[in-house]
Protein backbone atom coordinates (compact mmCIF):
# COMPACT_ATOMS: atom_id res chain seq x y z
CA UNK A 1 0.00 0.00 0.00
CA UNK A 2 1.27 3.06 -1.01
CA UNK A 3 4.07 1.97 -2.83
CA UNK A 4 5.48 4.12 -5.87
CA UNK A 5 6.69 3.72 -9.07
CA UNK A 6 6.98 7.44 -9.50
CA UNK A 7 3.19 7.49 -10.24
CA UNK A 8 2.18 8.45 -6.99
CA UNK A 9 3.86 11.46 -6.16
CA UNK A 10 3.44 12.62 -9.83
CA UNK A 11 -0.27 12.23 -9.71
CA UNK A 12 -0.08 13.81 -6.48
CA UNK A 13 1.60 17.01 -8.20
CA UNK A 14 -0.67 16.79 -11.14
CA UNK A 15 -3.72 17.01 -9.79
CA UNK A 16 -3.00 19.27 -6.59
CA UNK A 17 -4.93 22.49 -8.25
CA UNK A 18 -7.28 20.46 -9.96
CA UNK A 19 -9.96 22.59 -8.57
CA UNK A 20 -12.40 19.90 -7.65
CA UNK A 21 -13.12 16.24 -7.10
CA UNK A 22 -11.05 13.40 -8.97
CA UNK A 23 -11.95 9.69 -10.19
CA UNK A 24 -10.01 6.42 -10.18
CA UNK A 25 -11.45 3.70 -12.28
CA UNK A 26 -10.07 0.48 -11.43
CA UNK A 27 -9.13 1.40 -8.03
CA UNK A 28 -7.51 -1.81 -7.01
CA UNK A 29 -6.54 -2.21 -3.26
CA UNK A 30 -5.88 1.56 -3.46
CA UNK A 31 -2.44 1.88 -3.86
CA UNK A 32 -2.30 5.33 -5.35
CA UNK A 33 -5.75 6.27 -4.10
CA UNK A 34 -4.97 6.03 -0.32
CA UNK A 35 -2.20 8.25 -0.65
CA UNK A 36 -3.83 10.86 -3.23
CA UNK A 37 -6.73 10.75 -0.46
CA UNK A 38 -3.85 11.37 3.02
CA UNK A 39 -3.04 13.96 0.65
CA UNK A 40 -6.52 15.98 0.66
CA UNK A 41 -7.46 15.31 -2.60
CA UNK A 42 -10.91 14.48 -2.90
CA UNK A 43 -10.90 11.15 -4.74
CA UNK A 44 -13.93 8.52 -5.55
CA UNK A 45 -12.63 5.37 -6.99
CA UNK A 46 -14.13 2.14 -8.33
CA UNK A 47 -13.17 -1.15 -9.03
CA UNK A 48 -14.97 -4.81 -10.28
CA UNK A 49 -13.59 -6.40 -7.23
CA UNK A 50 -14.97 -6.49 -4.16
CA UNK A 51 -12.15 -7.99 -2.62
CA UNK A 52 -9.81 -5.55 -3.77
CA UNK A 53 -11.79 -3.00 -2.68
CA UNK A 54 -11.75 -4.01 0.93
CA UNK A 55 -8.57 -3.69 1.06
CA UNK A 56 -8.72 -0.26 0.37
CA UNK A 57 -11.36 0.43 2.86
CA UNK A 58 -9.06 -1.04 5.04
CA UNK A 59 -6.29 1.05 4.57
CA UNK A 60 -8.34 3.80 4.58
CA UNK A 61 -9.48 3.10 7.87
CA UNK A 62 -6.32 2.43 9.39
CA UNK A 63 -5.42 5.82 8.33
CA UNK A 64 -8.31 7.44 9.81
CA UNK A 65 -9.76 9.07 6.54
CA UNK A 66 -12.98 8.12 4.46
CA UNK A 67 -12.97 6.01 1.85
CA UNK A 68 -15.02 6.82 -1.01
CA UNK A 69 -14.67 3.72 -3.01
CA UNK A 70 -17.88 1.51 -5.45
CA UNK A 71 -18.03 -1.66 -7.07
CA UNK A 72 -18.94 -1.22 -10.57
CA UNK A 73 -17.28 -1.65 -13.84
CA UNK A 74 -16.08 0.38 -16.75
CA UNK A 75 -18.93 -0.45 -19.16
CA UNK A 76 -21.41 0.53 -16.60
CA UNK A 77 -20.08 3.02 -14.27
CA UNK A 78 -22.05 5.84 -12.81
CA UNK A 79 -21.57 8.80 -10.67
CA UNK A 80 -23.80 11.69 -10.06
CA UNK A 81 -21.51 14.38 -9.57
CA UNK A 82 -19.09 15.35 -12.28
CA UNK A 83 -15.30 15.16 -11.88
CA UNK A 84 -12.48 17.85 -12.31
CA UNK A 85 -10.34 14.84 -13.60
CA UNK A 86 -9.83 11.43 -13.78
CA UNK A 87 -6.40 8.87 -13.81
CA UNK A 88 -6.15 5.32 -14.93
CA UNK A 89 -2.17 4.80 -12.91
CA UNK A 90 -0.21 1.41 -14.04
CA UNK A 91 -1.65 0.71 -17.35
CA UNK A 92 -5.38 -0.37 -15.72
CA UNK A 93 -6.53 1.08 -19.26
CA UNK A 94 -4.95 -1.89 -21.21
CA UNK A 95 -7.41 -4.23 -18.97
CA UNK A 96 -10.08 -3.26 -21.76
CA UNK A 97 -8.50 -5.83 -24.50
CA UNK A 98 -11.57 -4.85 -27.12
CA UNK A 99 -10.48 -1.32 -29.13
CA UNK A 100 -14.33 -1.01 -29.31
CA UNK A 101 -15.12 -1.63 -25.69
CA UNK A 102 -12.22 1.19 -24.41
CA UNK A 103 -13.49 4.13 -27.00
CA UNK A 104 -16.93 3.47 -25.59
CA UNK A 105 -15.07 3.76 -21.77
CA UNK A 106 -13.03 6.57 -23.09
CA UNK A 107 -16.55 8.51 -24.09
CA UNK A 108 -18.55 7.36 -20.69
CA UNK A 109 -15.41 8.93 -18.97
CA UNK A 110 -15.55 12.20 -21.03
CA UNK A 111 -19.18 12.26 -19.92
CA UNK A 112 -18.26 12.24 -16.41
CA UNK A 113 -16.02 15.17 -16.66
CA UNK A 114 -16.82 18.80 -16.28
CA UNK A 115 -16.11 21.04 -18.67
CA UNK A 116 -12.05 21.56 -19.21
CA UNK A 117 -12.01 18.81 -17.05
CA UNK A 118 -8.32 16.28 -17.12
CA UNK A 119 -7.86 12.78 -18.00
CA UNK A 120 -4.70 11.34 -17.39
CA UNK A 121 -3.73 7.56 -18.27
CA UNK A 122 -0.46 5.44 -17.96
CA UNK A 123 0.14 3.01 -20.74
CA UNK A 124 3.13 0.72 -21.05
CA UNK A 125 5.81 0.74 -23.82
CA UNK A 126 5.04 -1.01 -26.65
CA UNK A 127 8.03 -3.66 -26.20
CA UNK A 128 5.91 -4.90 -23.50
CA UNK A 129 4.41 -6.81 -26.36
CA UNK A 130 7.82 -8.63 -27.29
CA UNK A 131 9.05 -8.76 -23.70
CA UNK A 132 9.63 -12.31 -22.66
CA UNK A 133 7.91 -13.40 -19.32
CA UNK A 134 9.37 -11.77 -15.84
CA UNK A 135 11.02 -14.44 -13.35
CA UNK A 136 9.41 -16.81 -10.83
CA UNK A 137 9.12 -14.92 -7.74
CA UNK A 138 7.65 -15.96 -4.03
CA UNK A 139 7.22 -14.39 -0.62
CA UNK A 140 6.73 -15.89 2.66
CA UNK A 141 3.36 -15.56 4.28
CA UNK A 142 2.73 -14.78 8.26
CA UNK A 143 2.16 -18.44 8.88
CA UNK A 144 5.35 -19.31 7.08
CA UNK A 145 4.20 -20.68 4.23
CA UNK A 146 6.28 -20.17 0.94
CA UNK A 147 3.63 -18.27 -1.96
CA UNK A 148 5.57 -18.33 -5.50
CA UNK A 149 4.39 -17.12 -8.52
CA UNK A 150 5.39 -18.08 -11.93
CA UNK A 151 4.62 -16.06 -15.67
CA UNK A 152 4.43 -18.15 -19.11
CA UNK A 153 3.81 -15.82 -21.60
CA UNK A 154 1.63 -16.96 -24.83
CA UNK A 155 2.60 -15.72 -28.02
CA UNK A 156 1.38 -12.49 -28.90
CA UNK A 157 -2.01 -11.62 -30.93
CA UNK A 158 -0.43 -9.09 -32.93
CA UNK A 159 -4.13 -8.38 -34.97
CA UNK A 160 -5.68 -7.71 -31.66
CA UNK A 161 -2.61 -5.95 -29.85
CA UNK A 162 -2.80 -8.07 -26.71
CA UNK A 163 -0.80 -10.26 -25.06
CA UNK A 164 -1.47 -12.89 -22.24
CA UNK A 165 0.41 -14.41 -19.78
CA UNK A 166 -0.50 -17.41 -17.69
CA UNK A 167 -0.41 -16.90 -14.03
CA UNK A 168 0.18 -19.83 -11.50
CA UNK A 169 -0.09 -18.84 -8.21
CA UNK A 170 1.22 -21.56 -5.66
CA UNK A 171 1.38 -22.25 -1.89
CA UNK A 172 3.68 -24.84 -0.31
CA UNK A 173 4.38 -25.71 3.28
CA UNK A 174 7.29 -27.99 4.49
CA UNK A 175 7.83 -29.17 0.89
CA UNK A 176 4.38 -29.92 0.01
CA UNK A 177 2.03 -28.08 -2.23
CA UNK A 178 -1.36 -27.11 -0.57
CA UNK A 179 -2.88 -25.36 -3.20
CA UNK A 180 -2.42 -23.75 -6.71
CA UNK A 181 -4.33 -21.17 -8.82
CA UNK A 182 -4.48 -20.25 -12.23
CA UNK A 183 -4.90 -16.99 -13.76
CA UNK A 184 -5.25 -15.66 -17.59
CA UNK A 185 -3.49 -12.11 -17.59
CA UNK A 186 -4.31 -10.30 -20.77
CA UNK A 187 -3.64 -6.76 -21.38
CA UNK A 188 -3.79 -4.22 -25.00
CA UNK A 189 -1.08 -2.49 -26.18
CA UNK A 190 -1.50 0.94 -27.92
CA UNK A 191 0.71 2.83 -30.06
CA UNK A 192 1.36 6.48 -28.89
CA UNK A 193 -0.45 8.06 -31.79
CA UNK A 194 -2.80 5.78 -32.00
CA UNK A 195 -4.37 6.44 -28.67
CA UNK A 196 -3.77 10.35 -29.12
CA UNK A 197 -6.25 9.57 -31.95
CA UNK A 198 -8.72 7.48 -29.62
CA UNK A 199 -8.80 10.62 -27.18
CA UNK A 200 -9.81 13.38 -29.73
CA UNK A 201 -12.07 10.89 -31.57
CA UNK A 202 -13.74 10.37 -27.95
CA UNK A 203 -13.88 14.31 -27.82
CA UNK A 204 -10.75 15.51 -25.98
CA UNK A 205 -8.41 17.83 -26.52
CA UNK A 206 -4.88 19.48 -26.09
CA UNK A 207 -3.23 15.91 -25.43
CA UNK A 208 0.47 15.87 -23.87
CA UNK A 209 2.52 12.83 -24.05
CA UNK A 210 5.19 12.34 -21.28
CA UNK A 211 7.26 9.73 -20.58
CA UNK A 212 8.84 8.07 -17.18
CA UNK A 213 6.38 10.59 -15.36
CA UNK A 214 8.48 13.91 -15.74
CA UNK A 215 5.55 16.09 -17.21
CA UNK A 216 6.33 17.06 -20.86
CA UNK A 217 9.46 15.03 -21.62
CA UNK A 218 9.18 13.54 -24.88
CA UNK A 219 8.60 9.23 -25.54
CA UNK A 220 12.05 7.95 -26.75
CA UNK A 221 12.82 4.32 -27.70
CA UNK A 222 13.85 3.63 -24.17
CA UNK A 223 11.10 5.35 -22.29
CA UNK A 224 9.20 2.58 -20.03
CA UNK A 225 6.02 4.48 -18.87
CA UNK A 226 3.65 6.78 -21.57
CA UNK A 227 1.61 9.08 -19.38
CA UNK A 228 -1.19 11.25 -21.51
CA UNK A 229 -2.98 14.19 -20.48
CA UNK A 230 -6.11 15.02 -22.53
CA UNK A 231 -8.68 17.82 -21.47
CA UNK A 232 -12.97 17.44 -22.01
CA UNK A 233 -14.14 20.60 -24.38
CA UNK A 234 -17.07 21.98 -24.25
Amino acid sequence: MGRSFGDVEYYRARLQECGGPVLEPAVGNGRVYVPLREAGIDIDGFDASEEMLAYGREACQARGIVASLSQQTFETFHYDRRFAAAIIPAGSFQLITDGNDALAFLRRLHDHLLPGGRLIIDIGGIDGLFGSAAPARSWKTAEGDLLTLLDHRAEPDYVSQTTSAYLRYERWSRGALLESELDLFTLRWWGMQELRLALEATGFSDVIVSSDYVFGQAPGKNTGTMTFEARRGG
